[in-house]
């Protein structure tokens, strides 16, 4: 499968002001460094606990914000990948890689080009009560990206609203009601809808059944699975469900304090996961299977603060297999067997 989103070496830093004249005087490291490579029809789950980066991330791929440093790439050929990182190897600002760059690193696009990859690409929130508008009726929400893009115009845009809701598991009959007149399942399939709207190839979902009783999760879940098979879509799924993750996902990246520490298939990651975090994170999700035994491990100390990441290895201060190493030098991302990587000095 070839590469559609190619995330390399991004960062996501927010400034801390303070003192009189609000100067910066830090930042945070939300994302600090990641770099992430989803293939064409892969459902990719992103995992970690709160405040690790996750949503900042997503948010940060689809430039709904935009970077620190780095590159996303969207679609773009191998070949021009591998020559805007030659002439960045070689330190030299030229025209030839200025050109690369705003041509096909969606850090650098500009306003126009941002409104035609938003075509291409789309953000399911977390909180679907807050991202739908609650003066809007639905068959406006759901009907407003086909104006925006100049899609489709009068009488189309009702009857392509309708086929969307239906696609989804809502009726026609629903199309004069308002946001909070739906239950929270309801809510979700719309904000669906409504990313579907633009016929995107990629969409990013940001903990879109966190909020939702088990069987409601099972119907959106089963309905992303219909709607990827259906559409060819390619998927960027971010959860803290990491048994939700082992059951639905194609590839599994692990996020710790900005950073990814380890990505393989499924039944590597939570079978035989090799990044000390990973392994704490597995051991501490329950697992209603009898035969299957996680012991439980407990980590010392707390989360670093993203302000003020410890030096070296980020996870050193919390780790038992801790060395000299470790404290002084940030591991890089390696494989360690086929497509399972590890940023970690002593993997087991």
């Amino acid at each position: 499968m070839s590469t559609l989103v190619d995330i390399r070496r991004l960062k996501k830093h927010f400034p801390i002001v303070g003192g009189v004249f609000r100067r910066p005087v830090g930042a945070v490291r939300a994302v600090d460094g990641v770099t992430l490579a989803i293939k064409r029809g892969q459902w990719l789950g992103l995992v970690g606990e709160s405040g690790c980066g996750k949503t900042t991330l997503a948010k940060t791929a689809v430039r709904l914000w935009k970077p620190t440093s780095g590159h996303i790439y969207f679609d773009v050929p191998d070949d021009i990948r591998t020559e805007i990182e030659g002439l960045e190897a070689q330190g030299k600002n030229s025209s030839r890689l200025a050109s690369l760059l705003r041509e096909n690193d969606l850090t650098f696009f500009s306003s126009g080009r941002l409104h035609s990859f938003r075509r291409r690409a789309q953000l399911v929130h977390q909180d679907p009560f807050t991202s739908l508008n609650p003066r809007m009726k639905i068959k406006n929400i759901v009907g407003e990206p086909f104006r925006i893009h100049k899609v489709l115009s009068g009488q189309a845009v009702k009857t392509a609203v309708e086929e969307l809701l239906s696609r989804v598991g809502l009726s026609s009959g629903q199309l004069e009601r308002y946001p909070h007149q739906f239950s929270g399942g309801q809510r979700q399939r719309i904000a669906i809808a409504r990313a579907l709207a633009t016929k995107p190839e990629f969409i990013a979902f940001d903990e879109p059944t966190s909020a939702l009783d088990v069987s409601v999760q099972a119907q959106i879940l089963n309905l992303l699975k219909d709607l990827k098979t259906e559409f060819g879509l390619t998927y960027l799924y971010i959860t803290h469900e990491l048994l939700i993750a082992e059951s639905v996902c194609d590839y599994i990246a692990v996020m710790y304090l900005g950073k990814v520490v380890e990505m393989g298939r499924p039944e590597e990651t939570f079978h035989t996961p090799r990044h000390p975090y990973s392994q704490c994170l597995i051991a501490a999700t329950p697992v209603p299977d009898p035969q299957r035994r996680v012991g439980r491990i407990v980590l010392p100390g707390e989360v670093p603060s993203p302000a003020n990441p410890p030096p070296g290895c980020a996870f050193h201060p919390r780790c038992s297999r801790a060395t000299d190493q470790c404290h002084e030098s940030e591991p890089e991302l390696k494989p360690i067997s086929g497509d399972h990587y590890v940023a970690c000095f002593h993997p087991l």
